[in-house]
């Protein structure tokens, strides 16, 4: 069941008419292509020079306000990059208050000089990047602590400074973590939809909106689907195999956290200085814009906006219960049952994460259309054949059981994930020793995998609330009429330029969004 919006999206990527595929490939697939690939480019590019200088420098190296930074620098992992697209918007645009200054000093006018369009390609390309390199960050910092400080030890006594023993020697072995992180944050940008779409940049997401909508061609939107996957299959692959012959080793002592490297005077300064910056402008810079735009907006004290919330809130919390559920089923599945199948199965699932919300949305309107007019064809049928006339209409899609559904198919790679970590920290003796005292399978998951899978369950039914709270296509598509969330009401907002109006909205996702990140940190400081 969980697998049919995939089946559908693959299915129905077979079925296009040529009419339509022939129109975008006149029109605008060429556009698609060019922007999505500057996309991924530029973002690349500029999450490995956020995140892997930043991660080295705090992992291995010692300076002014390091404990404090490393903090800062996850924070923009809390910040949805359609919500920082607009607050730079409104900080940078024409009316905003850096050219309104601007203009007032110099006495220029519109058209007299020049400065930066926020709503451009390089603009999206920065958004992105601010908010999606927290991933390598994470990753390559794990990968820089946990490298053995003897053999950095070893470089420096054979000449290398702490530059070049980076280059060498750090580098390299941390690439699969660093390729790792890359990874994810490519997924993201090429996932992206309210970036783009309010920067007016065509690509695959917005394209397959447009196309579903505009044309009412699902098979045409599940073909730009297919080719947006490719884009990442074609990285995964073409990394994967530029590394074949390399075998990367690591050892668990003497890790670098214990012999970091002391920066002092000026260069202690411009390592503050460069991890600074990006949780500056990835974090700090547009949540204090969020808050004082919200201090001045009066949708904060209004009814509706408590309803969006409750709303958001309500719809989050269900999603997160459904997800971890069946994520406890099917890791406890994994556990008892090793074989081919079950592992194949809950693999496949898996899959819903590496998909757009645009493509998770068709798959689940399609499936549960098709649902419902068989459905009501039938219960239709049955009551008039015993006298009674009832138009039941649609049972299933425009509901709020659509959009459940759609998220727990996206997200439910996450607490699989979170509940598989912990489920593997307990040794498989408590279950025979359970077992021998004659416990059934599910008796020993009540009694004794839940308690210990307390810490694991917490987490991921946080990231999970997080993330539905902050999912924006999806959401556009599937929700019910006259249903709001906050990620739907600023996107809306900010669509009218009312970016004053929506700052409420996205300031309250911002916030709850700092708890996982909050959490991880924490965890990541105990584990090391």
């Amino acid at each position: 069941m969980l697998a049919t919006p995939i089946l559908v999206v693959l299915v129905q990527s077979t079925l296009g008419t040529e009419e339509v595929w022939r129109h975008l490939w006149d029109t605008v697939l060429f556009d698609y292509v060019s922007n999505s690939l500057w996309l991924v480019v530029g973002v690349g590019v500029c999450v490995l020079l956020l995140g892997v200088p930043a991660a080295w420098l705090v992992a291995c190296c010692e300076f002014p306000f390091r404990r404090l930074l490393t903090v800062l620098l996850l924070l923009p992992m809390a910040m949805p990059a359609y919500i920082i697209a607009y607050t730079y918007t409104g900080i940078f645009d024409f009316a905003g208050p850096v050219q309104t200054l601007l203009r007032d000093l110099s006495g220029l006018g519109y058209g007299e000089y020049w400065f930066f369009e926020i709503r451009s390609r390089p603009g999206a390309i920065m958004m992105l990047a601010l908010v999606l390199y927290p991933y390598v960050f994470l990753m390559s910092r794990a990968a820089f602590i946990s490298q053995p400080g003897n053999i950095l030890d070893a470089s420096r006594s054979l000449g290398l400074s702490p530059i070049q023993g980076f280059f060498k020697v750090a580098l390299p072995m941390a690439r699969p973590a660093i390729v790792a992180g890359l990874s994810l944050a490519l997924m993201e940008t090429l996932a992206d939809y309210g970036t783009v779409e309010y920067f007016g940049i065509a690509t695959f997401t917005t394209g397959i909106f447009r196309t579903f909508y505009g044309f009412g061609d699902t098979a045409a939107a599940a073909q730009l689907a297919m080719l947006l996957l490719s884009f990442v299959l074609v990285l995964l692959v073409t990394e994967k195999y530029s590394r074949r012959k390399i075998i990367y080793f690591s050892a668990a002592e003497h890790t670098t956290s214990n012999n970091r490297h002391e920066l002092r005077g000026g260069w202690g300064a411009l390592a503050t200085l460069a991890c600074a910056i990006p949780s500056l402008f990835g974090f700090v810079l547009p949540a204090a814009m969020l808050l004082y735009w919200s201090l001045g907006s009066e949708e904060l004290a209004s009814a509706a906006f408590l309803t969006i919330a409750w709303n958001s809130f309500s719809l989050a919390g269900m999603a997160a219960l459904i997800s971890v559920l069946l994520a406890l089923i099917m890791a406890y599945a994994l556990r008892i049952h090793k074989n081919t199948v079950t592992r194949a199965a809950v693999q496949f699932v898996s899959m819903g994460y590496a998909l757009p919300g645009t493509i998770i949305a068709i798959g689940v309107l399609v499936a549960l259309t098709w649902v419902d007019h068989q459905l009501v064809a039938r219960v239709e049928t049955a009551l008039n054949h015993a006298g009674a006339d009832i138009d039941f209409g649609l049972l299933f899609s425009g509901t709020l059981v659509a959009l459940l559904f759609a998220y727990t198919v996206r997200f439910l790679a996450i607490s699989l994930g979170a509940v598989q970590s912990g489920l593997q920290a307990i040794k498989p003796s408590l279950d025979q020793s359970a077992r021998t005292l004659g416990h059934t399978p599910v008796q020993v998951l009540k009694k004794v995998h839940l308690p210990l899978l307390k810490g694991s369950v917490l987490t991921a039914l946080l990231i999970v609330f997080v993330d539905v709270l902050k999912e924006l296509p999806a959401t556009l598509m599937l929700r019910p009429f006259n249903f709001n969330t906050l990620a739907v009401r600023a996107y809306e907002l900010a669509s009218d330029e009312r970016l004053v109006d929506a700052a409420p909205a996205s300031l309250m996702i911002v916030l709850v969004g700092l708890l996982p990140v909050l959490l991880l940190n924490r965890s990541i400081a105990k584990s090391h």
